[in-house]
């Protein structure tokens, strides 16, 4: 014990004489492999308790020992046979490993991320029959309040206003609201209205979730005021406002595949060129 809290404090202090030695010190075996101190030099966080310390470099002691242990059985149980396939996976993995992390790099150097409103339309355009709702879309805006608000009727009128200008100004009544949305330009899905306006569920839906309609529902404690403005039923064709963001993505990705097709391609014609790589018939 006394040893390993001398280590301990090796680790902690970084100034034990083990770490000015040119011959690493070694502080656990497992066959022919060694744990040194300098792989454990940097894994306790400052500030750390003795106590806390002593668990964490114990743990990582333990489990970097299970963990040899443990490959070294599976070496000589497995058959050689299903080490060769578990070597070639780890060749392969590797491989993609060092290619993926090239063609990233050089994709997110090379690739323009802007995608212009025209590109978006373009590709809806000639698209949008693959894209159709999953649930129905909605339009709308609506205020919650409190039942019995003093200002209830005024803030009725003006949400309810043909005005849009008229509108604008219940924004500054927005103290007096539980919650609210005003923006009816913006598709949203069903899913969000059964979760801002409970009272309307997938039973009674049809009754409220309609184009143009404008209600109020009140209960004991909330006051609703709603104006559905447009839906979009689900198995239509999505809205590109909707899609747009989704859009974006699918550009932006057919640019990075095309490029690395044409990194591949152009890697071999070189290759072929500087006679690195020959195909024998």
């Amino acid at each position: 014990m006394k040893q390993f809290y001398l280590l301990l404090m090796c680790v902690l202090t970084a100034s034990c004489s083990w770490f000015s030695s040119e011959a690493p010190q070694a502080i656990a075996r497992v066959g022919d492999a060694y744990l040194y101190n300098s792989d454990i030099v940097n894994l306790v966080p400052k500030g750390t308790s003795i106590k806390d310390s002593t668990v964490i470099v114990n743990d990582f002691i333990n489990r970097w020992a299970s963990k040899k242990l443990l490959i070294e059985k599976a070496e000589l149980n497995l058959s050689s046979d299903k080490l060769n396939t578990l070597d070639e996976l780890i060749k392969q993995y590797k491989a993609d490993l060092y290619t993926n992390a090239y063609l990233e790099q050089l994709v997110n150097q090379e690739v323009d991320s802007i995608v212009t409103t025209e590109q978006i339309n373009d590709y809806y355009a000639s698209n949008k029959q693959k894209f159709t709702n999953s649930s129905e879309l909605i339009k709308l805006r609506y205020v919650n309040l409190q039942t019995g608000n003093p200002k209830e009727s005024k803030i009725k009128d003006i949400f309810f206003a043909s005005s849009s200008s008229k509108r604008q100004t219940l924004r500054n009544s927005s103290e007096n609201f539980i919650d609210y949305a005003l923006n009816d330009s913006v598709w949203v899905d069903v899913s969000q209205v059964f979760e801002k306006l409970p009272f309307i569920n997938l039973d009674n839906k049809s009754k409220y979730i309609k184009p143009g309609n404008s209600f109020t529902f009140k209960d004991s404690l909330h006051t609703w005021f709603v104006k559905i403005k447009d839906v979009s039923a689900k198995n239509e064709i999505t809205p590109l406002q909707y899609l747009a963001p989704t859009l974006n993505k699918i550009i932006i990705n057919h640019k990075k595949n095309t490029l690395i097709k044409e990194v591949e391609q152009e890697i071999k014609n070189n290759a072929i060129k500087n006679k690195d790589y020959e195909l024998y018939k």
